[in-house]
């Protein structure tokens, strides 16, 4: 994932709160020799600790064709994109110039972690490590907690194996035109506003809160999505 310094994450903090509002991603695994990787989507429920990035918490079936591949090489990626929409070219085009010569363009933000995965397959710690994710999707319950060898779900804890994904890097990016004179931007905005499309309000306000109030820092890359490796 390529990511200039107007799109990257102001600071920590951006992603941090953008992705305590998400919970559903794209787990990315290595596929094995000769095979393309395998990517699975899930939902999830993201821990700002332990460790410097947190971890996440699933599970899958395990029927899945996925945990092959996974525990030959556990280095992952959870992929969480949203807030995108398609812009028109002749939104976009410099004032002066034929809208017809607008450039269209993505907004979108994203959050790229990087996992080590741990497979959990002990009864006790499955139980409390789904209860707990649960837990983050029903705050207020309604669903019993799953006890081994207990009704109405002890019998179904053999089925699935959990998984403790532990974030050792992170890359963010906010598309969202910082790169583009303010007029540009405004045209943008209010023509988001006007189409109330699927996504175009969301991708609206993420752009109007990231409007830069100076030209951004070339370093403002790594240091602040925690980036560990260059992507495109």
């Amino acid at each position: 994932m390529l990511i200039h310094p107007w799109d990257a994450a102001q600071d920590e903090g951006e992603w941090r709160d953008w992705l305590s509002r998400h919970d559903f991603g794209q787990l990315a695994v290595n596929g094995l020799t000769g095979e393309p990787p395998w990517v699975q989507p899930l939902h999830f429920r993201y821990d700002a600790e332990p460790g410097p990035y947190g971890e996440a918490v699933t599970h899958l079936a395990r029927p899945n064709p996925l945990w092959r591949a996974l525990e030959a090489q556990p280095v992952v990626l959870l992929s969480v994109v949203d807030d995108y929409v398609y812009v028109p070219g002749h939104w976009t085009a410099p004032d002066g110039t034929p809208p017809e010569h607008g450039t269209p363009t993505s907004y979108y933000a994203a959050v790229q972690l990087r996992c080590t995965a741990h497979v959990v397959d002990d009864p006790a710690e499955k139980a409390e490590l789904l209860n707990r994710q649960v837990a983050h999707f029903q705050p207020d319950g309604g669903t019993v907690p799953a006890v081994p060898g207990e009704a109405p779900f002890g019998r179904m804890l053999p089925g699935i194996r959990v998984l403790r994904l532990e974030v050792t890097g992170v890359r963010a990016k906010f598309k969202y035109a910082g790169n583009k004179p303010p007029e540009v931007r405004e045209r943008v905005s209010a023509r988001l506003a006007e189409r109330r499309g699927p996504g175009d309000l969301a991708a609206r306000a993420q752009q109007l809160r990231r409007r830069p109030s100076a030209p951004p820092a070339a370093s403002a890359g790594p240091s602040a999505t925690g980036a560990t490796t260059p992507g495109s």
